[in-house]
């Protein structure tokens, strides 16, 4: 398929038709840091340790941006959880046609659901989870059926999810207003979630999905690879060193932040989330729940650093700093690093907060420094909520 492919003008003549699929327990894992949401074992850990299914949340988040045009739009979905309360919370005619077969919903849930809306005719399928959902999707989806899903997993490397919620209700609600659409087809990637939780990153790709391809709103797949920068690395984790001083470093996930781990001689934890203070490692791999409880009241700093290739800050794998702990730490406080070539891999596209809040996200906009060797700053935007 090439980008010269578009969707068809919306034909006003009946309803447009939007599938949607929900994965109810998609990202639960995060907050709780077990590195994602596949396996029953897991989900009962995460809900035990009181983490909440956001994912119709953000679900909702979606629908409501082209909520004004719900008279023409008319939802097919699966019962409950997987999408019917949603659909009618927000106010659409709705039209039930699975019940999931099981209390914690399995991929065979998704994988049915879908094959029901592909033999219904929907317009689109929206649907919401993370890489294992768009996993079970691929596999079972027709070709010509075209698909976008709302990010609310752990693991997001799939180009297949928009960037935000709102930037998929957004491409939704372009087709609804009749808008010329491209068309392209994106790859489905997923990691080994038990080599993730030991902090080895091994990603594949399943296949492909035909994606509504406005650039604009949906996220490039993420760059792999180990960063050979040694020497950049080195120095921004020289300048990083030099601001320690007497507060709370929450130190983030990714090899860059890693780096600085690293030069101080500390263990580190690659995909979670470790405290430090004078150079010394308070706690590792923490949950958003007790990583508050350490900062809250505390004068602390946050070292984060961006996802190669799509540029999110917040809202990809380090769902441990919820917007809580981001309030407690405060924007000033915030310290981005990446190298100049990682930046420039962007191609000009903004940094993305995505998390999980509109009013932090809208918070966290604009320009902000960005550490990327010894002594030296740039200013790169953070991009508007959409």
């Amino acid at each position: 398929m090439s980008q010269s492919d578009v969707l068809p003008r919306f034909n006003t003549a009946r309803k447009f038709r939007l599938g949607l699929v929900i994965n109810p327990y998609a990202g639960i894992g995060g907050a709780m840091a077990l590195k994602g949401s596949d396996g029953a074992d897991i989900r009962q850990m995460a809900l035990a340790a009181g983490a909440e299914k956001k994912a119709n949340q953000r679900t909702e988040t979606a629908l409501q941006v082209f909520a004004p045009y719900k008279v023409i739009v008319q939802v097919i979905t699966a019962a409950g959880e997987m999408g019917q309360y949603v659909a009618e919370k927000t106010g659409f005619s709705t039209e039930v046609i699975y019940t999931p077969q099981h209390t914690q919903t399995e991929a065979t849930d998704t994988e049915n659901a879908v094959k029901c809306l592909a033999e219904y005719g929907v317009d689109i399928l929206l649907f919401a989870g993370g890489d294992g959902t768009a996993r079970n999707v691929c596999s079972v989806i027709p070709e010509s059926l075209p698909a976008l899903g709302i990010p609310a997993g752990v693991k997001i490397h799939s180009g297949v999810y928009a960037i935000t919620p709102k930037a998929a209700g957004r491409v939704v609600e372009k087709l609804i207003q009749g808008e010329l659409v491209s068309l392209d087809d994106a790859q489905v990637m997923d990691i080994d979630e038990v080599a993730f939780r030991e902090g080895k990153v091994r990603a594949r790709q399943y296949g492909a999905m035909r994606i509504p391809a406005e650039l604009h709103y949906v996220q490039a797949v993420k760059n792999g690879g180990k960063e050979s920068e040694e020497l950049v690395l080195a120095d921004i984790a020289a300048h990083v060193i030099e601001l320690m001083e007497d507060e709370l470093f929450i130190m983030g996930s990714g090899t860059t932040v890693a780096a600085v781990m690293d030069e101080m001689g500390l263990p580190n934890t690659l995909l979670g989330v470790d405290l430090v203070q004078h150079q010394e490692l308070l706690a590792s791999d923490l949950n958003a729940n007790s990583l508050f409880q350490q900062v809250q009241g505390q004068n602390c700093k946050l070292v984060i650093t961006l996802i190669g290739g799509q540029g999110h800050i917040f809202g990809r794998g380090n769902q441990q700093l919820s917007p809580e702990v981001i309030r407690a730490v405060g924007r000033e406080n915030i310290l981005v690093v990446a190298t100049k070539t990682k930046l420039q891999a962007l191609n000009g596209r903004p940094l993305i907060a995505d998390t999980g809040d509109d009013a932090l996200n809208a918070e966290l906009a604009g320009l902000i420094p960005v550490i990327t060797g010894y002594r030296d700053q740039v200013l790169y935007p953070v991009a508007e909520p959409v």
